[in-house]
């Protein structure tokens, strides 16, 4: 049986990057401000829903967790979509991922969260941009170029 190049870039690429991306968000938390994990994935859903999100309980954080991993699906989505138009994405899948992490982070940061409800103007200290450019490029971009490359040279 052929798998579907499409749906395995996107899911093994966009569950990777999921979840590689909120270890991430909430180890780099505890340890930085002691925040909690249902506290970050209610930060995602706060997105949607404003400030009203961190009085949701477990409902909201499971609202962001879910909110999260369909932002990473659509992330890879739009990667895998791009490398059938242009090739060199995949035969440079190390170098395209990490370019394509470093887009994601400054769309994310600079467009999609100040145009959600998130209820918080965001700021770059140096380390949050650092770790979170890093964990883009590395942990985001470069696993979803990967999985488009694999899933490519399946058809």
């Amino acid at each position: 049986m052929r798998r579907d190049p499409a749906l395995f870039a996107i899911v093994v690429g966009g569950s990777i990057a999921g979840a590689l991306d909120i270890t991430y968000a909430i180890v780099f938390s505890w340890f930085r401000s002691g925040v909690l994990p249902a506290r970050i994935l209610q930060s995602v859903a706060s997105g949607l829903l404003g400030a009203r999100a961190y009085d949701g309980g477990i409902a909201t954080a499971a609202l962001g967790l879910l909110l999260h991993f369909f932002i990473a699906f659509v992330i890879a989505t739009v990667f895998f979509a791009a490398s059938r138009k242009f090739a060199w994405l995949v035969d440079h899948a190390f170098v395209s991922g990490i370019i394509y992490g470093a887009l994601v982070y400054g769309v994310m940061n600079l467009i999609v969260l100040p145009l959600s409800a998130y209820p918080r103007r965001a700021t770059f200290p140096l380390v949050v941009l650092a770790t979170g450019l890093f964990v883009h490029m590395f942990f985001i971009g470069l696993p979803i170029a990967l999985a488009t490359r694999k899933a490519s040279t399946k058809m």
